[in-house]
Order: C-alpha cells, then structure tokens, then sequence
C-alpha cells in the first residue's frame, strides 16, 4: 500500500506539473506576510496665540502586500476634558478621501492613491482648532488605523495614543512634509520636474518636501539636511547644497529665505511666503534590483534665525549677511522638524520600461539634448496617473489653505553637476 501511495503521489506531482500548476514549495520559501499598517504623528504641540495648526499621521506599511481599503479614526477622550476642549482635532479638507464626524471623534477613509505600498509611508493632515485656553493645556489623543477585506499582519501598531499640547512659547515653529520616490521625471519647459512614469533602476526622480511656519514669529534663513537611501544619489544638487557621503546626503542653506508665520500670510498677490515646495534631483543605481522599496531617507529642516515681521517689506527682502553665524533658532515643536521618505522602484515592463538614460549611480545624471531637459525615463503610459497621484499627495502637505496661505516653488537657480 505504501509503494501504491508514493507511486500515486509522484504521478498526481507530475501531471500538477504538466499543467502547469504549481506544487506547494517546502519549508524553506516563506510565506506573504501580507499588510501590516503602523500609526505615528508630528506636529502635536502648538504655540499660544495659533488659532490653528496642521498636524500629520504618518501611515507606514510595514508588510508585503497593499491592502485595498484603509480608514484612519481620530479619537479625544472626553472624560476629564474642560468643556469645551481648548484643542479639538477635525480633518483636513482636500484630498485625503472619505470624511465624517465632529470636533473629537471623526473618520476619513483614504482615497486609493494615498494607501501606502510595502515600504512606504503617507502623511495625513488633520487640523487641530485652537479655542483660545485660558492657560497651557495638556491633552492627548488616539489614532487607529484599519484596513479591508484583507487583515493585518500585526494589529498591535494600529492604535496609539498621542500627547496634544498648548504651550506659552511664542516662538517659530517649523514643519517638513516629504512625499517617497515613487516617479521618474524630467525636467520641463518651465524649469520644474515633470513625471514620466514609475521609476527604474538608473533613472532620475525628484525628493519633493515642503516647508511650513506654523508659530508666531518669522524665520529668516532656513537650513535643510536631506540624507538618501542606499543605492540612491543627488544628481544635480542647487549651489546652495554642499553634499557628503559619496552623494548621499546634502546640507542646502537658504539665507535669503524668509518664512513668516501662516496667519501673516494674508495677501495672495504679496511675495510674503509661509509657506515653500522645494526639490532635489536624485538618480537611482541602474544595479539596483526591481521591484524593490528602498527605506531610510530623512529630511530635517531648521531656521537660521528669528524675526518680527513688523515691517513686511523687510520680512519679503531680508539676507543674512556673508559672514553671519548661523545659530538654532528656538521651534515650539520639534517633532514635525524631520520627516521619512522612501525611494520606490518599480519592475521594468518589457521594452517599455526606460532606457535608463537619467543618470548613473554616482550622480553624475547627464542633461538631455534638444530643449536642454532631462531625458524622458520610465513607460509613458504612467504620465497621466503620475500626475494624478503627483496632484493628490500635494494637496496632503498644503498646510495654509482655509487663511488664504500660499504655496511658492523654489527651484534650483544655478545647478552644478555633482563632484
């Protein structure tokens, strides 16, 4: 009978086999852990005299797989609270998906492009109103996140309480939102990188991160250190940027660049700015292997110095001079000073997938000939859904809308080829 069964089992293999259905593998493949979704936050600390500030969840996918829905809920126990809550926390209007509640208990489910893939991770902006307290206030709050039909691989991380503080310091109070590398790009007519589809091995994409004051005094001068992913390089950093770490990280100074507090910001037609986009040209390894994640890259901001903006004309014009020191200029809250970003490779389709053409590993990207722009990179049926998903993941980080505050880009002026 054993003989019968060993004979059986080899033939029922074969025919698996022959008709091409897959024999389950042994022990030694592992399995899909599947989505495995994680909550953080930032920017819960705000200043006396704010009436409102923008704060971010930070959804991490930790697994191997997408799940198809997912919905945040924000929580503020009740019990204990002074009636009304000096600080009460409501969702953001614009592009985050599906929104219902009030003040201190509401849900928003995302919309597709904003739920993260393996390795990456979203911002969600929520806004916390400010009642105007009598004193310093300290509260907290709890963010879930969950997802459907699919479950998570790990339910512990998908709920965490988070401090919600109003403090007497009337200070500066710098935020950094930056997107993960998931597009090629080359540069268009007007200066700016355009997408042109998913990223590849070799290709050139951009490290997208916007700046914001959400405090009470103005900054004037701001210095930014961005550090990439293994396997990633800066491909034509602006004069302002010194890099290290064979390419891999940069310090950019800004002198000039004033940044007012947002309810300042006030007059659309105005060059008074709360609020600013910038960029930076990176080139992944054309070795690198697709499709594949690659984590670690930070962006941490900071003011060069601290001023009134009394006199506007002055707030719009102000340089540091040649020989000021710079010195840490006190922030209300450090924790929406350095955000993550990840660096998105996507598997090359066959004989559409790039030439490969935006640059090599080491970060010396060439320009392409004819209007002076990068090479278009990457299937161009992704164009029209890059800049969908490029339009959305904006409007998460666009922290100053319901005052009017605006949003200025600021693009490399003078780009050097990388040493």
């Amino acid at each position: 009978m054993s003989c019968g069964r060993r004979r059986l089992s080899r033939t029922a293999a074969a025919l698996f086999l022959l008709a091409g259905v897959a024999v389950p593998a042994g022990p030694a493949e592992a399995a899909k852990k599947g989505p495995d979704l994680a909550v953080d936050a930032s920017g819960t600390r705000i200043t006396r005299g704010v009436e409102k500030k923008v704060l971010h969840l930070k959804i991490s996918n930790r697994g191997d797989e997408t799940p198809s829905n997912v919905v945040i809920r924000v929580r503020q126990p009740p019990e204990g609270l002074p009636e009304p809550l000096p600080v009460a926390l409501i969702w953001h209007s614009g592009g985050v998906g599906e929104c219902d509640g009030d003040f201190g208990g509401f849900y928003c489910e995302l919309v597709p492009e904003l739920i993260p893939g393996p390795g990456e991770t979203v911002d969600v902006p929520i806004d916390a109103t400010v009642f105007g307290a009598a004193g310093p206030y300290q509260g907290r709050f709890e963010a879930t996140v969950t997802i459907s039909p699919e479950k998570d691989a790990n339910p512990a991380d998908n709920t965490r309480w988070f401090p919600l503080e109003l403090v007497d310091q009337p200070s500066a109070d710098l935020s950094v939102v930056a997107r993960d590398v998931k597009q090629s790009v080359r540069i268009g007519a007007g200066g700016t990188p355009q997408p042109t589809g998913t990223l590849n091995p070799g290709e050139t994409g951009a490290v997208w991160h916007t700046i914001a004051n959400q405090g009470r005094k103005a900054v004037s001068g701001v210095r930014v250190t961005l550090r990439l992913p293994a396997g990633v390089t800066f491909t034509r950093p602006p004069t302002q940027c010194v890099l290290a770490d064979a390419g891999r990280s940069a310090v950019c100074t800004y002198p000039g660049l004033t940044l007012v507090p947002a309810v300042e910001d006030t007059d659309p037609n105005d060059t008074v700015y709360s609020a600013v986009e910038l960029y930076n040209l990176v080139t992944t390894a054309a070795s690198a292997t697709a499709p594949a994640t690659l984590p670690g890259g930070t962006v941490r901001v900071e003011g060069l110095a601290e001023r009134s903006t009394d006199d506007r004309a002055k707030a719009a014009q102000a340089e540091l001079p040649a020989n000021a020191v710079a010195a840490r200029v006190a922030d209300v809250d450090r924790s929406d000073n350095r955000d993550g970003f990840a660096v998105v490779l996507a598997a090359k389709s066959g004989g559409n997938g790039g030439n490969g053409d935006g640059g090599d590993a080491d970060g010396g990207g060439g320009v392409g000939g004819g209007d002076g722009g990068l090479p278009v990179t990457g299937p161009q049926a992704g164009l029209i859904g890059g800049i969908g998903v490029a339009a959305l993941a904006a409007g998460g980080v666009l922290f100053l809308a319901a005052r009017r505050r605006r949003m200025i880009l600021v693009t490399p002026d003078d780009e050097r080829p990388a040493a």
